[in-house]
């Protein structure tokens, strides 16, 4: 029975998707690898792309977080700070969940992400309600960001 995992994203079942694992055996996150060589101009945001997807429970979320000798190495940050991967955004039809690390430049230098390179790490956790939730939507409308935006 499958409960929590990575998967490839459809339309990148040939390209080599690197599926995470951790490093050690105390390590909480999942390495996750650039699915493409981009480059990050200086104070430029940049999407990069992984190839996954992640599934998991209802009362789950995936969080991503940037490999933390990224800043230092190479002059970037998570635009976002912590990407929040949602349970139904899994298999959601505007991208199929494919997890996308936007990337910001704050150097003063072009910085090159090497495809296969590990950027970001994700760790999976529960999450709790308050009483009486009661969500604006039942169904995800969107993808990345949660909008038509992307």
């Amino acid at each position: 029975m499958r409960i929590r995992g990575f998967e490839v994203s459809c339309g990148y079942e040939n390209k080599d998707v690197v599926i995470p694992r951790r490093e050690t055996l105390y390590s909480a996150g999942y390495d996750i690898a650039a699915i493409e060589t981009v480059e990050i101009k200086p104070q430029d945001i940049v999407l990069v792309s992984t190839g996954l997807k992640a599934y998991m429970p209802e009362d789950e979320v995936l969080k991503i977080y940037l490999r933390s000798s990224i800043p230092k190495k190479k002059g970037l940050l998570m635009a976002n700070s912590v990407g929040i991967i949602d349970s139904d955004y899994y298999n959601n039809e505007n991208n199929d969940g494919h997890i996308m690390i936007p990337l910001y430049n704050f150097s003063k230098r072009l910085v090159i992400i090497n495809k296969g390179e590990k950027i970001a790490q994700g760790i999976f956790t529960k999450y709790l309600l308050i009483d009486n939730d009661n969500p604006n939507n039942q169904i995800r409308k969107g993808g990345f960001g949660s909008s038509d935006e992307f």
